[in-house]
């Protein structure tokens, strides 16, 4: 078995799955401003940017 293929493969898995999540949480933070708290669609879609920017910084 090619381990060190096998780990820079399960790193992108690990990579991909971490920003997967965020892009999801971020849309759906998005989602909840621009439809629930009366944002409309420029408040949601500043939500969703900041929401994305902050975790970038964060990561």
């Amino acid at each position: 078995m090619d381990y060190p293929e096998h780990e820079k493969t399960y790193s992108m898995f690990l990579v991909a799955t971490k920003w997967g999540t965020i892009a999801v949480i971020a849309i759906l933070l998005g989602m909840m401003v621009g439809l629930m708290a009366g944002g409309g669609f420029i408040g949601g879609f500043a939500t969703f940017f900041v929401a994305l920017a902050a975790a970038y910084f964060l990561a």
